[in-house]
């Protein structure tokens, strides 16, 4: 018989006692520290996916002993060792089932078995479950724990970073969403493969993650690491990682995750009719200092405050996956109406701490590299994107130059106008220059009512061309930068009311009254083929200072 769960439970970080029933129901998180415990690839696939749903997938065959490796002990009695201790077949189980009713295609490694490490037989099964994934068209989800390439295998371990890639790259081009739960530790090959390839890469609180181990870099450079490196707190901070949940969220946030790779159904109820102004002479002609103090107003609704009233299950998702993460530049998935969309928008900030933590929604370079990924990610599983634009522009720091913030817009613009998905922009507050404008390359461009889009802040303008600050009233009547002259010029498709006193006043009817703009919109363009799309987005701004752009 299998011996039976301790009654008392020490955690290995804080060596807290626990009574091990509860240990358990508390999937095995001390109560005390909150550290994560190791899960066997069984606990994990019962904690994770739905009871009876569970189906394994017989593995590939590969030759086990390819070099007939001895150190200490033949490899061969190795593999028996780490089968008799672990009732496994390999370090990696890989299934079919359902999470939360979500169909999926699931491989979970387990650390017990040789160190979770990658060899012939993880890389085949690995493959393999992605094949599955591929033709089924199921989405993957990949559970990582690992300390490296398998060693006993030499150089035809390392070969399975490129053959799990490469099934990685297929399911890409497949359109089949990919999701990556790193748990610790994951290392080596495992890292710098398949487990941070994935569309989405969550990690569990405090996992180590990494391609050389802390040891070996202390050892190298002859100097100490910082408390917390290669935890999943540090690198998601560093824009590596989407997000970091805790064990008791993760079905949940799973499930939402392969929510948005499921087909979208458009809402049963008849939305409500927003009455777009589409002919400038329905709107009041303002006054162009009333026009900035309104888009600026420090009540008026930030991207957060519409995504938390507008989309349904909407989940962030974080970084850059190279140099950091922006908060200036908010984004994720989330539901419209019950289709899923992708949702990017810039974040000013509520009060003044948040408002210096975001930059006062002035983007960073890796903010607008976070924003083309998610839509990278938008176009490969075929989900419209919506963009809330409200910033005075692009950050213009020192930092954001070294780290190249002109080739970052640059690219983020020219993905939008190939994006073969729906794209609906909005600018919300204020849209300044091409900060703004790399978030707004769309099928349709909409402003609210008042909102204000500019080449150049008034104040910019005033000080370059009329050398005065104080003439920044003067510039902004030149300018024409307010909702009804945008609408006159074409700039903008159309604009969308906002209650008499303005959006901050009832921030509730503004973001109804945005919702149902976007669902109009994105209903307007939603059976236009990809190809259709793409070439009417770009003629829409080809013919931008031409006679046609104008409103007649």
């Amino acid at each position: 018989m299998p011996p039976s769960a301790p009654e008392w439970v020490s955690c290995g970080t804080c060596r807290g006692l626990t009574y091990g029933p509860r240990f358990d129901r508390d999937l095995r998180v001390c109560p005390g520290c909150g550290h994560h415990s190791r899960l066997t690839a069984g606990q994990r696939i019962e904690q994770l996916l739905d009871p009876g749903s569970v189906r394994p997938l017989e593995p590939p065959a590969v030759s086990e002993d390819p070099l007939g490796f001895v150190d200490s002990h033949p490899y061969p009695d190795r593999l028996r060792a780490a089968r008799g201790a672990t009732g496994l077949a390999e370090a990696v189980t890989c299934v079919t089932g359902t999470l939360m009713g979500h169909p999926l295609v699931a491989a979970v490694m387990d650390f017990r078995f040789l160190g979770g490490s990658l060899g012939v037989g993880v890389g085949a099964a690995i493959t393999a479950a992605a094949e599955t994934a591929r033709d089924t068209r199921r989405p993957l989800l990949l559970v990582t724990a690992s300390g490296g390439a398998r060693m006993q295998e030499g150089a035809l371990a390392l070969m399975q970073m490129a053959k799990t890639s490469q099934a990685m790259a297929e399911l890409d081009e497949a359109g089949i969403l990919t999701i990556c739960l790193v748990t610790d530790p994951t290392y080596g090959g495992v890292a710098a493969s398949f487990a941070t390839l994935g569309d989405v890469v969550i990690a569990e609180p405090g996992a180590r993650i990494g391609f050389a181990g802390r040891r070996v870099i202390e050892q190298t450079i002859g100097h100490e690491l910082p408390e917390g490196f290669q935890t999943a707190e540090f690198l998601l901070a560093r824009g590596l990682l989407d997000a970091v949940v805790a064990r008791s969220a993760l079905r949940p946030t799973l499930a939402r995750l392969l929510a948005a790779a499921a087909p979208g159904t458009p809402s049963a109820a008849v939305p409500t009719r927003v009455p777009l102004v589409r002919d400038p002479a329905e709107l009041p002609v303002r006054e162009p200092a009333d026009v900035v103090a309104a888009a600026r107003h420090p009540q008026r609704p930030t991207t957060l405050d519409h995504i938390a009233q507008v989309f349904d299950d909407f989940l962030e998702l974080r970084g850059d996956r190279s140099s950091g993460d922006c908060p200036a530049i908010v984004g994720g998935i989330g539901r419209l109406d019950g289709r899923p969309v992708v949702v990017i928008g810039s974040q000013k900030g509520r009060d003044t701490a948040e408002r210096i933590q975001r930059n006062f929604g002035m983007a960073l370079p890796e903010g607008y590299r976070k924003a083309a990924r998610l839509m990278r990610l938008a176009a490969k599983l075929g989900l419209p994107v919506v963009t809330l634009v409200d910033t005075p522009g692009a950050h213009p720091g020192v930092d954001a130059e070294e780290r190249g913030q002109a080739w970052a817009i640059a690219e983020t613009i020219r993905l939008m106008s190939g994006l073969p998905v729906p794209v609906v922009a909005v600018v919300t507050g204020e849209g300044g220059s091409g900060g703004a404008l790399a978030l707004a390359v769309a099928d349709r461009v909409l402003a609210c009512a008042g909102a204000m889009y500019s080449v150049i802040s008034p104040e910019g303008c005033a000080a370059i061309l009329w050398k005065d600050p104080a003439a920044a009233p003067r510039a902004a009547a030149a300018l024409q930068i307010g909702a009804r002259d945008l609408l006159r010029h074409g700039i903008v498709d159309a604009v969308v009311p906002e209650p008499p006193d303005g959006a901050h006043e009832d921030p509730v009817t503004a973001a109804d009254l945005l919702r149902a703009a976007l669902i109009e919109s994105l209903q307007e363009i939603a059976a236009v083929a990809a190809t259709d799309l793409v070439a009417r987005r770009r003629r829409r701004f080809r013919r931008f200072g031409t006679e046609e752009s104008r409103w007649t």
